[in-house]
């Protein structure tokens, strides 16, 4: 049976794995052993954060939206509860850019929900 070599494979696997690590600081992006390692942890990374990065988003909307309510005399809470209960949908990260590219559109919400609320 003759021997197999797998040079064409062995080849392709570690220049696949060179090239996810260029860029890397000193061995990482040169030395086989250490860039597989950075990469797979690299990997693991970027798909947490792929979820996480939704988690982080949604935090800001609301940090932003709170600020700009309370600019106009209305907390989160009360200003989220009283778009609910006058059927305004409109999503967070839609307030949130209201709040902050036009903050004359967020005080006329805001308004609509006070009076609504009155």
């Amino acid at each position: 049976m003759p021997r197999v070599t797998r040079g064409t494979k062995k080849k392709q696997r570690r220049t696949k794995i060179l090239k996810l690590a260029k860029g890397y600081y000193g061995a990482r992006n040169s030395n086989y052993r250490t860039a597989k390692e950075a990469v797979e942890r690299a990997l693991q990374y970027s798909y947490r954060d792929r979820r996480t990065r939704k988690r982080d988003f949604r935090r800001l909307w609301i940090i932003r939206i709170k600020a700009a309510s309370e600019l106009n005399g209305l907390s989160y809470s009360l200003f989220i509860h009283g778009l609910k209960t006058h059927n305004i949908d409109i999503n967070r990260k839609i307030l949130a850019d209201l709040a902050v590219h036009s903050p004359q559109t967020f005080e006329h919400i805001v308004a609509k929900v006070k009076e609504a609320a009155a």
